[in-house]
């Protein structure tokens, strides 16, 4: 990787890392449109040039910005699917990682959902970022739920990534805390429906009593 410098002796992935860090810490807090190339090179204290020199425009840093939540979301995820846990455990884990997002300090949603939302056009290269994204996650919990039971899981997974969409939404909207318990019962009767009735690994006494 090249190591040309910018005043100071930082190097050039430096201000990279410092331009994509400062990109996601507001588009995530204030939205897209609504941030100028000027804001971000502003507070992350380099040029104009500088920021030309790693994205050829707003709309690269923006996907860049797509593509560091994405491999985050993944590596939550792989995470919550080590191996050792039985199939059922593994979609909690991943049910787990999602309530801890939204009870986090800073909780605005999904990221992805918000940046469609400023990109409806489906030919857009943002707008096909997200779409890739959530046919992953899809992909992705489809397998998990298919190992719990024999019937088809596609209605199932399509199912809890509804009931997520829907938490994800309401979470910077009403208390968190109440959003995730109310997801986690969804979650809950997803997996009942296709195992049977079984407490979820760490449930509050109140959860056990809806069960």
């Amino acid at each position: 990787m090249s190591r040309s410098t910018e005043g100071g002796g930082r190097s050039t992935s430096e201000a990279r890392a410092r331009l994509l860090s400062t990109a996601t810490r507001i588009f995530y807090a204030e939205g897209i449109h609504s941030v100028g190339i000027d804001r971000i090179t502003a507070e992350a204290k380099v040029t104009r040039a500088t920021l030309y020199r790693h994205f050829t425009g707003k709309e690269d840093l923006v996907l860049a910005y797509l593509d560091q939540a994405d491999q985050g979301i993944r590596g939550q995820v792989a995470t919550a699917v080590a191996d050792g846990r039985s199939a059922a455990d593994r979609v909690w884990a991943v049910a787990g990682s999602i309530t801890a997002g939204i009870r986090s300090p800073g909780f605005r949603g999904c990221a992805f959902l918000n940046a469609v939302a400023e990109y409806p056009d489906p030919a857009h290269p943002v707008h096909r970022a997200v779409l890739a994204h959530r046919q992953w996650f899809l992909d992705t919990v489809t397998d998990l739920l298919a190992q719990t039971g024999d019937t088809p899981a596609e209605p199932a997974a399509r199912h809890l990534v509804m009931l997520r969409d829907g938490a994800m939404a309401a979470g910077c909207l009403f208390d968190p805390v109440l959003v995730s318990e109310t997801f986690l019962h969804g979650v809950e009767g997803i997996l009942t429906a296709r195992t049977g009735p079984a407490p979820a690994p760490g449930a509050t006494a109140s959860d056990a009593e809806t069960t």
